[in-house]
């Protein structure tokens, strides 16, 4: 069930989530945290792709719904933790992050991404796609100060626009698969 506090619009289509996944530096050896996982859409296809999915979902309803649908398909891979994103701790070691995570969070996530001590070697994103563009590193349009701190030590892009009826329920805004891969330091 979808919380409307939450700001949720889940990806409807697993096969559209394969399809993100493999627009992705996702390998087999990763370990991805997945922000907001909901149901499970994006889970399922991560744990088939990835080593160790952590999926992270705050609302303990919909947490259990992960759970049993898991179960039902057999996937061990996946740790689910019940926890705000904004309080957990960032892994250590190496992971990456693929997520939808409820748009009026994505400054926040984004800049706890970046803030870490431990930051991610990549992150792809649903974005609103107005709030994407100010992440990128283009004279086409106005990059956000958060953009500008990204651009540092990422190098960002849309990958692919997506469509309203991708989600339950639409948004009412364009939407974007974004991409922030880090930029190799020597």
């Amino acid at each position: 069930m979808r919380n409307h506090l939450l700001s949720q619009h889940f990806l409807k289509s697993p096969r559209l989530a394969l399809i993100l996944i493999g627009h992705s530096n996702l390998k087999k050896r990763d370990t991805v945290i997945e922000i907001g996982a909901g149901s499970g859409v994006i889970t399922s296809a991560l744990a088939h792709r990835v080593h160790h999915v952590i999926a992270i979902e705050p609302d303990h309803t919909t947490a259990e719904k992960l759970r049993a649908n898991l179960k039902k398909r057999g996937i061990e891979n996946v740790e689910i933790i019940e926890q705000d994103f904004l309080d957990y701790t960032l892994p250590t070691s190496a992971y990456k992050v693929f997520s939808n995570p409820p748009f009026h969070l994505s400054s926040k996530i984004i800049h706890k991404l970046i803030e870490t001590n431990n930051p991610p070697e990549s992150f792809y994103l649903i974005l609103q796609k107005q709030f994407a563009l100010k992440l990128l590193n283009t004279d086409r349009h106005y990059t956000s100060q958060l953009g500008l701190q990204l651009i540092q030590n990422y190098q960002t892009k849309i990958r692919l626009p997506l469509k309203p009826t991708d989600f339950t329920p639409p948004p009412a805004v364009p939407t974007v698969f974004f991409e922030a891969k880090r930029i190799k330091q020597d």
